[in-house]
């Protein structure tokens, strides 16, 4: 049962990434992609802030005390969210997700199979050798059928 609602919670934060993606495009092709990425950093720094202080449980080791390789999180999610806000208006929200989906998985699948960064070693089978291919067949068919789509928009 808990991880049924754990899968769930990882897929409403899918959903939740989709539409941060296509909102924080439209608003970088309207303020610029470097004050959209402040500003989704600014409210997530507050709401963060108001979590910490009132919502999370007292633990063993604070910020300061963690090791120094695992604070470098922090700068993925900056990459991530200009790199989306600049793509986004220009390849769509389809192709823009799939592409992060599909560099998710690879770069996952490469974690689990060597055991990088403290996690357990999950092997490389088939299966998952088939799920990276299915994200990359998506990610050519979505870009694809975009290009179709452009090509004959510019026609007409």
């Amino acid at each position: 049962m808990l991880t049924s609602l754990l899968i769930l919670l990882a897929l409403l934060g899918g959903v939740t990434l989709s539409v941060q993606s296509s909102v924080n495009g439209r608003l970088g092709g309207t303020v610029g992609v470097l004050a959209t990425a402040w500003l989704t950093f600014v409210l997530g720094a507050l709401i963060s802030v108001l979590l910490v202080l009132f919502a999370q449980p007292p633990r063993d080791m604070t910020l300061l005390d963690a090791p120094r390789w695992q604070l470098t999180g922090a700068f993925f999610g900056v990459f991530y969210i200009v790199a989306m806000v600049f793509s986004v208006p220009r390849v769509g929200i389809a192709a823009a997700t799939v592409a992060v989906i599909t560099g998710q998985l690879a770069m996952s699948v490469l974690i689990d199979n060597f055991a990088w960064l403290g996690n357990d070693r999950i092997p490389l089978d088939p299966q998952r050798w088939g799920a990276i291919a299915l994200l990359f067949a998506s990610m050519a068919l979505i870009y694809f059928g975009n290009r179709k789509r452009e090509s004959a928009h510019a026609k007409g």
